[in-house]
C-alpha cells in the first residue's frame, strides 16, 4: 500500500474506532449515570436516542455537504464537533446538558462515520481496495468488541465521565493529522433538502416522545397523545414532501421494488429487537446481577465479540444454502438467542445460564448484515447504489431508535426499577417481545424477491458505507 494510502487509514481508522467505540461504550456507564445524576429510565433513554437520532436524519445530508463542499473539509468538521461535543457530555452538570451533547455528538458521528469510508476508498487504488476495506472493518469491529469493555474498565476504575473525556485527546490528535494525511476530494454535487430533513427530524422526535412519555404520563394524556399525532402528521408530510421534491433527502422511488422494501423493514426489526433489549440488559446484569461496569462488558463478550468470528463464514453460507435463507437463519439464532434469555432470566439468575443465549444472538448478527447489505444494493438501481446503502444505515439507526423507546415503554408498563423482581417481569417481557419481532422478520424473508443476476447492481460510484458498526447497537 502507498504511503499516502497508509496515511489515509491510519486517520480515517482511528477516527472510526473512536466512533465505532463510543457507541457500545456508553451502555455500561448507564447505571452510574442515573445514580450521579439523579435521573430516571426516561433520562437515560434520551442519552441513548438523542445521539441515535441525529445520527440518523444527518447520514444522507452530511454525505451531500460533503460532496459538495469537500469531505476532507467536513471530516475535520465533524471530527471538531464530535470532540467538542464529548467534553461538554464530561462536564454535563446534569441530565439535560448530558443529552444536547448527546446529540451533537450524533451530528458528529453521522458527519463523521461514512466519510471515514469514501475517504479511504478514494484513496486507495482499486486493486488494494480490498484489503483496505478489510482493515477499515476490523477497526470497525474492534471498537464494538471493545466498547463494553472499555466502557466498564473507565467507569469503575475512574468515573463515568472520562467514557467521554478519553475521545478528546484522540480527536486533537487525528484533526492534527488530518490536514496533512488527508486529500481533500468532491462528489457529484447535490442538492440539499433541507424541509425534508427537518420534517423527519421533528416527526421522529414526535414520536420518540410520546413512546418514552407514555407510561409516566399516560398514553391518552395531551402531551403524549399531541406529541404522538404531531409527529406522525410530519412525518406524513415528510414522505409528501419527498414524493413531489425534485431532489428528495430520500428517494421514494427506491421503495417501488419489493424486494428493497422488505429488506429495510427487516432490517430495522432486526436492530428494533436486538439492540432495543441490549439498552436494560446490561443494566439489568449491573443493577441486578451486582456486576461490576468491567465485569459487565467482559461478560458481554460472547454476543458482541461473536460477529469478529461469525461474519467470515457467511461468504461460504451464502453460497452454500442461498442469501435468504441465511438471513432468516441469522433472525432465527437471534430469536431463539433472546427467548433462552427470556426464559432463564431471574432475580438470582446464573450467569452460566445465559451464555447460550449470548453466543446464539452474537452468530445472528453475524450471519445478519453481510447478506443483507448484498441484497439491499441487489434490488437497488446501479445509478443508486451509494443511495440505497445510505438508507440501509439509516434504518438500522432508526430500528435501534424506535426499539429503545418501544421497548422501554413495554418495561415501563410491566416492570420498574424498585426492586428486583419487577425488574426482571420488565426485562423478560422486553425480551418476549423483540424475540416475537424477530421471529416475524424471519417468515417475512419469504416474500423477498429472490435475486438474480439481471437485478444484481454493480455500483458505480462510491458507495455510503455503514455509519455504525455491523454488528452491534448503537447505544
Amino acid at each position: 500500500m502507498k504511503p499516502h494510502a497508509l496515511r489515509t487509514l491510519v486517520v480515517t481508522g482511528i477516527a472510526l474506532f473512536m466512533v465505532t467505540l463510543d457507541n457500545l461504550i456508553v451502555t455500561n456507564a448507564l447505571p452510574a449515570i442515573r445514580e450521579d445524576l439523579g435521573t430516571g429510565l426516561e433520562g437515560l433513554e434520551w442519552t441513548v436516542n438523542a445521539y441515535t437520532l441525529t445520527f440518523a436524519v444527518l447520514l444522507l445530508p452530511a454525505a451531500a455537504i460533503a460532496d459538495r463542499h469537500g469531505r476532507r473539509r467536513l471530516f475535520m468538521i465533524g471530527l471538531a464537533l464530535f470532540t467538542v461535543a464529548s467534553a461538554a457530555a464530561a462536564l454535563a452538570p446534569g441530565i439535560g446538558t448530558l443529552i444536547a451533547a448527546r446529540a451533537v455528538q450524533g451530528l458528529g458521528g453521522a458527519i463523521l462515520a461514512p466519510l471515514t469510508l469514501t475517504l479511504l476508498a478514494h484513496a486507495v487504488p482499486p486493486a488494494r481496495r480490498a484489503a483496505a476495506l478489510a482493515a477499515w472493518s476490523v477497526m470497525s469491529g474492534l471498537g464494538v468488541a471493545l466498547g463494553p469493555i472499555v466502557g466498564g474498565a473507565v467507569t469503575e476504575y475512574a468515573t463515568w465521565e472520562w467514557i467521554f473525556w478519553i475521545n478528546v485527546p484522540t480527536g486533537l490528535l487525528v484533526l492534527g493529522l488530518a490536514p496533512r494525511f488527508l486529500t481533500e476530494s468532491r462528489g457529484p454535487a447535490q442538492r440539499l433538502d433541507p424541509l425534508g430533513t427537518v420534517l423527519i427530524t421533528l416527526g421522529l422526535l414526535g414520536v420518540v416522545l410520546g413512546l418514552v412519555r407514555g407510561n409516566g404520563h399516560g398514553w391518552t394524556s395531551p402531551q403524549v397523545l399531541g406529541a404522538e399525532i404531531v409527529g406522525l402528521i410530519l412525518l406524513a408530510a415528510f414522505l409528501v414532501h419527498e414524493a413531489r421534491t425534485p431532489h428528495p433527502m430520500l428517494p421514494l422511488t427506491l421503495f417501488r421494488s419489493r424486494g428493497f422494501t422488505l429488506m429495510n423493514l427487516i432490517n430495522l426489526a432486526m436492530c428494533f429487537g436486538m439492540f432495543g433489549v441490549t439498552f436494560l440488559l446490561i443494566q439489568f446484569l449491573q443493577m441486578i446481577g451486582h456486576m461490576s461496569p468491567l465485569e459487565a462488558g467482559v461478560r458481554t463478550l460472547p454476543w458482541t465479540a461473536m460477529p469478529l468470528l461469525v461474519a467470515p463464514l457467511t461468504a461460504l453460507l451464502t453460497v452454500r444454502l442461498g442469501t435468504r435463507p441465511v438471513i432468516a437463519l441469522a433472525l432465527l439464532f437471534q430469536a431463539v438467542g433472546l427467548a433462552w434469555l427470556a426464559i432463564r432470566l431471574s432475580p438470582t439468575f446464573s450467569y452460566a445460564d445465559l451464555v447460550p443465549g449470548f453466543v446464539l444472538a452474537g452468530i445472528g448478527m453475524g450471519l445478519f448484515f453481510p447478506p443483507v447489505t448484498r441484497l439491499v444494493l441487489g434490488f437497488a438501481p446501479p445509478t443508486q447504489t451509494g443511495v440505497a446503502s445510505g438508507v440501509s444505515n439509516v434504518s438500522r439507526q432508526l430500528g435501534t431508535l424506535l426499539g429503545v423507546a418501544a421497548l422501554g415503554a413495554v418495561f415501563s408498563a410491566t416492570g420498574d426499577m424498585t426492586n428486583p423482581h419487577h425488574y426482571a417481569n420488565g426485562v423478560t417481557t422486553v425480551l418476549w417481545t423483540a424475540a416475537a419481532v424477530l421471529t416475524a422478520a424471519a417468515l417475512s424473508t419469504l416474500a423477498v424477491p429472490q435475486l438474480t443476476p439481471s437485478t444484481t447492481s454493480t455500483p458505480t460510484s462510491e458507495p455510503t458505507p455503514t455509519p455504525t458498526p455491523q454488528s452491534a447497537p448503537t447505544t
